[in-house]
């Protein structure tokens, strides 16, 4: 009887699930990148399927002219680079992140997932971005289904980031803890995308027209702005740094003269 006691304990301790025990982080990257790649294929697919002007066409209708066969279709191919894009950067951020996450749990596992789930529906944003651009309402509706979904897809990613904060000793490298080195850029990676999709969402709820064109120009812009802005940082600290070096010097060399000079001479 006893020992049949310590058996049901062992079973029971070995099927429950605690969200904080450890999960291949390898495992996970490898998911997540193909995961990734799958989307990314789907959304190449898609502007290769119906987006090509058929050669009867481009005589009849364009008089010969490729070009303006395919500035027709303008807007599709703004919409799939600014999908493109937007999960280009995404993949980047993730790969970020688990750069200096250094022990994945099932916790950050089961986040990443419903992250994953939410940049499967990006061809989806961009199906509805191109299909319904240039039509009123439906435009704008469409937007904010495509500001929703990246909304969910990159603040999930906040979220696998804030739990690894919570036990950054165990789970987090150094330089991306609190005071780290990286601490401050892993925070604005991780808040950019929630906080564009976002402000374009209640902007679209605010004004009465809002044209899909804008909204992927700005998904092409963002990571030119934000690696712009990183450039910025850095030469900003790093002029500070030889200022700071260069007054210290100065105080240096003021006290080393001081300290030769004799004790009349001081007081002079």
């Amino acid at each position: 009887g006893q020992r049949g006691e310590e058996e049901a304990h062992h079973s029971l301790e070995t099927f429950t699930f605690y969200l904080s025990e450890p999960l291949s982080k390898e495992r996970v990257e490898a998911f997540s990148d193909g995961v990734y790649a799958i989307v990314a294929t789907l959304l190449i697919l898609d502007i290769c399927e119906d987006n090509v002007p058929d050669t009867r066409e481009v005589e009849e209708k364009f008089h010969g002219s490729l070009l303006e066969a395919l500035s027709e279709y303008g807007r599709n191919y703004l919409a799939y680079f600014g999908s493109f894009v937007t999960i280009g950067l995404l993949w980047f951020v993730h790969h970020s992140l688990f750069l200096y996450i250094t022990k994945a749990t099932r916790l950050m596992g089961l986040l990443n997932i419903l992250s994953l789930a939410f940049i499967g529906g990006l061809p989806l944003a961009y199906q509805l971005t191109s299909e319904f651009a240039e039509r009123s309402h439906n435009e704008i509706e469409a937007i904010q289904v495509s500001c929703v979904i990246t909304f969910f897809a990159s603040i999930f990613q906040f979220a696998i980031w804030t739990t690894a904060l919570l036990h950054e000793r165990e789970t987090l490298h150094p330089f991306a803890g609190y005071g780290g080195k990286e601490h401050a850029f892993m925070f604005a990676k991780l808040a950019l995308y929630p906080c564009v999709s976002l402000g374009a969402f209640f902007l679209t709820c605010l004004l009465s027209e809002f044209s899909t064109a804008i909204f992927h120009v700005v998904q092409i812009v963002i990571p030119f702005v934000f690696l712009a802005l990183r450039i910025f940082v850095r030469i900003s600290l790093t002029i500070i740094k030889s200022v700071m070096s260069f007054s210290r010097r100065k105080v240096v060399l003021l006290e080393e003269e001081e300290a030769c000079l004799s004790p009349s001479e001081t007081l002079s």
